[in-house]
Parts: C-alpha cells; sequence; structure tokens
C-alpha cells in the first residue's frame, strides 16, 4: 500500500511537471493603456514650416538663348563664363580670386589648368529635363586656415523660357556631392572647433515658390569611432 502510494505521487509530480513547463508564466499586473492626454489644447498652434526661401536670380547675362530647351544645347564654358564675368551683381556672392579667372579664361588652351570640373546634366527641377551643375575649385583668400583655403562653388543652372538661370550657389569643401531623387546632397566637414570630424550632410531641393533650389535638411552624422584589432597575448 505503502508503495502503491508513493508511485501515485510521483506519477502527479511527473504531470504537473510537464504541464507547467509548457505553459506560459505570468509577468505580473499588467499595467492600464490610457489614451494620450493633450496638455493645453487651446494654444494656438505654430505656422506650418516651409523650406527655406531660396533666391530669385535673374538670367545669367552675355548666354545665348536656348530654343530647344535643352540645355546641353548651351556650351557651360561660356555658361561659366559669363556668370563669373556678373560677378557679385547676380547673386551677391564674392568673387573669385584672379588666379582662378585667369584659369576658367583658359580653360580651352590649357585643359590640365581649368578649375572646373566635368560638368554634369541631371533633373533638379522634376520637369522631366536635365539642369546643367558645374563645380569650380577656387581658393578662399580671406581664409585664416590653410585647411579651409580652397572651396568648391557649386552652380546649377535651368532654362527658364529658353534662358540659362542659375538656380544654385553653394561655396563649399565637400567630401562628396551626390544627387538622389532629384536632390542635391552634400557632405562635409562641420569644422566647428572642439566637435572633432562631425560631418554635416546638407540636402537641397528644388522650390517651385522662389524658382530656386532650397535647403530643405541638414543633419549631423557622428564619425565611426576607429577600428582597433584585438590584441594577441602570447
Amino acid at each position: 500500500m505503502t508503495s502503491l502510494a508513493l508511485a501515485v505521487a510521483g506519477m502527479v509530480l511527473l504531470l504537473s511537471s510537464c504541464a507547467g513547463s509548457g505553459e506560459p508564466l505570468s509577468a505580473g499586473r499588467t499595467p492600464r493603456a490610457s489614451a494620450p492626454v493633450q496638455l493645453w489644447p487651446d494654444r494656438k498652434p505654430p505656422p506650418a514650416p516651409q523650406l527655406p526661401p531660396g533666391r530669385s536670380v535673374d538670367a545669367v547675362p552675355g548666354v545665348p538663348r536656348v530654343p530647344s530647351g535643352d540645355i546641353r544645347k548651351a556650351d557651360w564654358l561660356t555658361v561659366v563664363k559669363a556668370r563669373v564675368a556678373a560677378g557679385s551683381n547676380l547673386m551677391g556672392e564674392p568673387q573669385f580670386d584672379d588666379d582662378t579667372k585667369q584659369k576658367i579664361n583658359a580653360c580651352n588652351a590649357e585643359p590640365a589648368q581649368c578649375p572646373v570640373q566635368t560638368p554634369r546634366y541631371q533633373d533638379l527641377t522634376g520637369d522631366g529635363k536635365a539642369e546643367l551643375i558645374v563645380g569650380i575649385e577656387a581658393h578662399d583668400t580671406e581664409a585664416d586656415d590653410i585647411e579651409y583655403g580652397t572651396f568648391l562653388a557649386v552652380w546649377v543652372f535651368t532654362l527658364n523660357r529658353g534662358v540659362v538661370t542659375q538656380i544654385l550657389e553653394k561655396d563649399s569643401n565637400p567630401l562628396s556631392i551626390e544627387i538622389a531623387n532629384g536632390e542635391l546632397i552634400m557632405r562635409g566637414y562641420l569644422g566647428t572647433p572642439g566637435r572633432g570630424k562631425e560631418i554635416v550632410r546638407s540636402v537641397y531641393a528644388w522650390d517651385p515658390q522662389s524658382k530656386a533650389m532650397a535647403l530643405r535638411m541638414i543633419e549631423i552624422e557622428k564619425p565611426d569611432r576607429p577600428h582597433h584589432a584585438p590584441r594577441h597575448t602570447p
């Protein structure tokens, strides 16, 4: 009788342990869900954010009209020289130094010394037609630090009823420039003392109101930490 009782007790213990292993255990009392509570609902909300206004620009003087509507038909070097000749009267930006101007004017005769990068054509206004994008390596005569003594002038031109018009001018020293989804993206060092080598990512997009490229977004990217190989103990 005693042996039978022990066998039954062992079977009950075995069954209870098997059942418990497959069932979820309670994590305690679940907090009651509640709807969000809005603070000061009667407060007047701020106006909706808008793109920073682009600069309305005039036609680049001295460039022939392009009746075909294809900016590739406009000689890119003629466009650049005309823009340089227009100077700060067009966009309000400072001029290049004399050395850069001379090299631009001599691009045909001395292409190896030409500071103008190979022109690129991409649709940035969303109308299905390409814009002219040029980059010009130049010297910053007012820079105190030799590290920032050079810059790249990025110019974008479009056609407005056949007239070559500038829609972006940006002076920077970027690490990279790319076009994605009709936006121009520039990445470069932030350059702020004490902040290390942080990267700033600037995105420019077409603003149909001002008919120019406007700064849409700025992001700061933290640099990746240097990877050190593990040391092997002999």
